[in-house]
């Protein structure tokens, strides 16, 4: 049976493009707007099971209260019976970890940009009262811009959450990145301790290794609570300077972010981040996702291409057409079909590949998809529709139809179209001839 793909509420599923303990990252395509976006899953059973309600509906409504152009929004929340959906914005330039290993380092003009993306990002959070508490490369993510975004707001702290010393309990975070006074359990200001993890982001993003790093634990803890780290050759001695005010051991006096605003290397080039018209925010559907209520509750479903039946079959074929009945002889055809062994959505991305360099726009809906072309013909703009049909398990009849512009270009267009679909099209049995006429 051809792959059949998931709907939830107006998203369309697609690769799992992340997967954690809890949560599983998925693209998405919303149907309605063809917009992309990224959906992170979560079993509603294991979130509660594993007492994860208030840890979850805190990391929503963080990333709700967040209207940042280095953070990643979040759009909408939904569940359904047995799962918890997140809509977030797609992000498709990878992880800032990655150009790291790629380029071993980054030339220091580069990483202060970064560097200044991210300051921006993480002063903004906490001017909302809110602590990210594990900032690390995996966590930071590039657009298609180059821009940078910050992401995963699980281990984030809200101020509510603050005991009465006016400081956090909770000791969360990677090792290599986390502050003196988080491994010491004294209590810490989040605030402070995600100034610290900026600069041992600095100093990865400038020298291509951490800053602290030990097999032993104990060793490493020790490295790290005594600041102890080398600057590599090629640091200037601006990033040195200001590298050594944020790795400063005492959060007491510690670099804060208006002082980096202030730092003379910081400053080269710094840009103030441009926000968008800010938008009152609503908790509501976090709540709603939570409750007993099915009220508001989506349903997964499955969608396959529309199955096609003997006689549908029949009228399709050119030795059975109905159309021969009625049809006038010499009439150009303005469709084509062809058969095909290969799974659905396979098949949707071999014409989408052979459209585009053609010059041809493409919109895709389920298993439907519309080819427009850029240039003007003899009778105006060529248009084509065209759709899968489940045959059989394991065969689909392709249909290529022309909607407007001229059927000669039409049949010109598919002769080279055509060729790039040779690896897909089932040539083997003459009873299915008429699906290639």
């Amino acid at each position: 049976m051809p792959a059949a793909r998931t709907r939830v509420g107006n998203y369309e599923l697609g690769k799992t493009i992340g997967e954690g303990s809890f949560a599983k990252v998925k693209f998405a395509r919303n149907v309605e707007t063809d917009g992309n976006f990224a959906i992170k899953i979560l079993d509603r059973e294991q979130v509660l099971r594993h007492k994860m309600v208030e840890q979850l509906k805190r990391e929503i409504s963080t990333m709700k209260l967040i209207k940042h152009p280095n953070v990643i929004k979040i759009y909408e929340v939904m569940a359904s019976k047995s799962k918890i959906y997140i809509v977030l914005e797609f992000v498709g330039g990878g992880e800032l970890f990655d150009k790291i290993a790629k380029c071993g380092r980054l030339k220091e003009d580069d990483a202060r940009i970064y560097f200044h993306q991210l300051i921006n990002a993480v002063d903004y959070c906490h001017s909302r009262g809110v602590f990210h508490r594990d900032l690390k490369p995996e966590n930071l993510l590039l657009d298609s811009y180059g821009a940078l975004k910050v992401s995963d707001f699980g281990l984030s702290a809200l101020s509510q959450q603050l005991r009465e010393d006016g400081l956090l309990h909770t000791a969360c975070g990677t090792p290599n990145y986390v502050a003196p006074e988080v491994l010491r359990d004294k209590g810490y200001d989040g605030t402070t301790s995600d100034i610290w993890s900026c600069g041992v982001i600095l100093f990865v993003l400038m020298a291509g290794y951490l800053p602290f790093e030990e097999l032993n634990l104990m060793d490493l803890y020790k490295k790290i609570c005594g600041a102890e780290f080398r600057y590599p050759s090629w640091f200037s001695s601006g990033a040195k300077n200001l590298i050594k005010r944020i790795l400063d051991p005492n959060p007491l006096t510690r670099i804060t972010i208006p002082e980096i605003l202030e730092d003379e290397w910081f400053k080269k080039g710094y840009r103030p981040p441009q926000f968008e018209q800010e938008e009152d925010v609503n908790l509501n559907d976090v709540d709603a996702v939570f409750n007993n209520s099915n009220e508001h509750l989506v349903t997964e479903r499955k969608e396959k291409p529309v199955s096609m039946n003997a006689f549908e079959l029949i009228s399709k074929t050119q030795g059975f057409s109905l159309e021969n009945l009625f049809g006038k002889e010499g009439l150009v055809k303005r469709e084509k079909r062809f058969a095909s062994h290969s799974p659905a959505n396979d098949i949707m991305s071999k014409l989408e590949e052979a459209a585009k360099p053609l010059g041809f726009n493409v919109d895709k809906r389920n298993y439907k998809m519309q080819l427009k072309g850029d240039k003007t013909g003899r009778k105006g703009q060529l248009a084509m529709a065209t759709e899968v049909f489940e045959v059989a398990p394991s065969l689909h009849m392709v249909e290529l139809r022309k909607v407007s512009g001229d059927t000669l270009e039409f049949h010109k267009f598919y002769k080279t179209f055509s060729s790039g679909m040779n690896d897909i099209v089932w040539k083997s049995e003459a009873t299915f001839e008429g699906f290639r006429s």
